[in-house]
């Protein structure tokens, strides 16, 4: 995989980093397959050029995020080279009952949200399989004409039916051998919108007795009279996937076409199709060649844009950036960065293998990334009185902890102590488990719990008051004023426990949510389970919380670590001041069970 750090050897190899594509790259570099290439005008191209062409009929998911980094990735090492690399950013927009501008912003913001651009050279490289409906549709002309496509009058049950299976050849359509003129004059027909939906389709003439399936006569264009959010209402034929998809590629000079490996079984198709125009006059070669590596299955997550679609329908999570999904918006709000993601997929690599990548791979990246650069700060999640009954109510003292441990020149954070403060709940027990060393009340001429609050002072449980439930709802101590942290007496005094605190009349109040996977088996769909079985009821909790009195200006995706709990971040929607809202993104250690 590419890395941010990769630098031009000199030689054929662009970064230390190594795996079969780049093998594949460097041995075309080495016998200069694409190196005499020049474009319309006669500039010449790059000897590497790559592409990521999703299409819009829905939102981007951490496996296209795998891809993203791959293709761009792959370019911009190779670009460090003479003989140049450039990635192409392409929406495939050939069906219009699925797609939208809703879904092709989305992935174009996600592209640069990544860190990559299509602009090389001051140009950009932007296009859409819309933009080559005329070149596509007078390239199955000449097929046509040179007898290599005919179009079908079955319907589409009859063609599944007659075209066999792993077992069984397929059978030739009654329609197969109708004279090109004929065959041309139906296709322009189908054109000029004179049929109605599935009526006819034209397809390639190729084998259907071939064993690879895909290969019997595969249809590449139906009718469909549907309003496309570029074209409008111009065409009513609208051409499919495997003869767009290389066509397109080689309209755009495309020398490395790198996709995952349910596309492996196309690649024979994608060659005879280029391989028929290239015979027929249209392309000359070098042909754009297609490679495939491993997609993202990344444990407790669905990647189907299916099952995606299903869950936000169903409003089984709070639409498509809801935290918890793995869309790229999802894992955005969640507080993923961009570098985290780079990173994991670099880490993850690219193989021909399919493997399961455990999602803790994932969130160490973040915390990687995060643990770094985060600045620190404390919140109380679990609020739990402390009342500190041997200070001055009206008396309060200015403490003071650094903004990230090991960047001093980010400088502090200030907070004051006083008699009534939060603490975890959990920092309290009334009966004490065995090395419980936090707080505590008397019993049976025991002392209660002693311990420093951190960056404050030392203090010692004498008591606590309960509800008519007898659940705790004060905790009281008394604090030893010589204790302070940072004075020279406070080395006087040695506790195990250390917990973190907020005054309570400068405490933030703010919502937390804390995320968790949204299943609990590592792989909901596969094999015959029904993904919906596993969603994990507890992926959400929503909480009140509170803050230390410098997160009050905090603004919109800005990240923390909150010491003890994990890394957060205000939430990118619903978060502004004075109505804090955060979610965490990662704990600090992987704690799923």
């Amino acid at each position: 995989m590419s890395s941010d750090n990769a630098k031009s050897t000199g030689s054929n190899q662009p970064s230390e980093l190594s795996n079969f594509l780049r093998q594949i790259i460097d041995h075309d570099l080495a016998k200069g397959t694409y190196l005499s290439r020049v474009d319309q005008a006669g500039k010449p191209l790059p000897a590497v050029i790559t592409r990521f062409p999703p299409e819009p009929n829905g939102y981007l998911h951490i496996g296209h995020a795998k891809s993203i980094c791959l293709n761009y990735g792959l370019a911009r090492d190779y670009n460090t080279l003479a003989s140049g690399g450039r990635c192409h950013m392409r929406l495939d927009d050939t069906n219009p009952t699925k797609e939208d501008v809703e879904y092709v912003d989305s992935i174009l913001d996600a592209v640069r949200w990544l860190g990559f651009d299509w602009n090389h050279g001051g140009q950009e490289h932007l296009y859409y399989a819309s933009d080559y409906f005329e070149n596509l549709y007078k390239f199955a002309e000449i097929l046509i004409e040179h007898g290599k496509a005919y179009v079908d009058s079955q319907s589409a049950d009859e063609i599944h039916m007659n075209r066999g299976n792993f077992a069984t050849p397929g059978k030739n359509s009654p329609y197969r051998d109708r004279p090109p003129s004929e065959n041309l004059a139906l296709f322009q027909k189908m054109r000029a919108g004179e049929f109605v939906d599935g009526s006819h389709v034209l397809r390639l003439k190729i084998d259907m007795t071939h064993p690879n399936i895909v290969m019997r006569d595969p249809v590449i264009y139906r009718i469909r009279h549907a309003h496309h959010h570029r074209t409008g209402d111009q065409w009513c034929i609208y051409p499919l996937y495997d003869f767009t998809h290389c066509i397109s590629d080689a309209l755009e000079n495309v020398s490395h076409s790198i996709c995952t490996l349910e596309f492996e079984n196309n690649r024979p198709l994608y060659d005879w199709v280029l391989n028929a125009l290239k015979e027929a006059g249209v392309f000359k070669g070098p042909l754009p060649r297609q490679y495939e590596f491993a997609r993202l299955n990344l444990t407790y997550t669905i990647t189907s844009k299916r099952k995606l679609l299903q869950l936000v329908e169903e409003k089984r999570v709070d639409g498509w950036d809801d935290p918890r999904m793995p869309t790229i918006v999802g894992i955005r709000r969640r507080g993923y960065t961009p570098e985290s993601i780079r990173l994991f997929c670099e880490r993850i690599g690219v193989s021909k293998a399919d493997s399961w990548i455990d999602m803790s791979v994932l969130e160490q990246a973040l915390r990687d990334d995060l643990d770094v650069r985060a600045p620190r700060a404390t919140a109380v999640l679990k609020p739990l009185k402390l009342i500190i009954q041997n200070y001055p109510e009206d008396q309060k003292e200015l403490c003071s902890a650094p903004r990230h441990p090991h960047h001093p020149e980010l400088g502090k954070r200030e907070f004051h102590f006083g008699r009534e403060l939060w603490i975890e709940a959990d920092d309290f027990q009334t009966n004490p488990a065995k090395g419980f060393f936090r707080l505590f009340p008397p019993k049976d001429g025991i002392a209660g719990g002693r311990l420093r609050l951190r960056h404050g002072f030392v203090i010692e449980c004498i008591g606590m008051k309960l509800d008519t439930n007898n659940q705790v709802v004060e905790v009281y101590a008394n604090y030893f004023p010589d204790s302070k942290s940072g004075t020279p007496d406070s080395n006087n005094y040695k506790v195990k426990g250390n917990i973190h605190w907020i005054r309570t009349d400068e405490a933030v109040p703010a919502e937390v949510r804390l995320y968790d996977h949204l299943f609990t088996d590592a792989h909901p769909d596969s094999g015959d389970k029904n993904f919906l079985d596993f969603i994990n009821p507890q992926s959400k909790d929503v909480i009140q919380a509170y803050l230390e009195p410098c997160m009050s200006t905090c603004k919109a995706d800005e990240q923390f670590q909150f010491e003890r709990h994990g890394y957060f971040v205000a939430d990118r929607i619903d978060s502004r001041p004075g109505q804090l809202v955060f979610n965490r993104s990662v704990g600090l250690k992987d704690s799923w069970k």
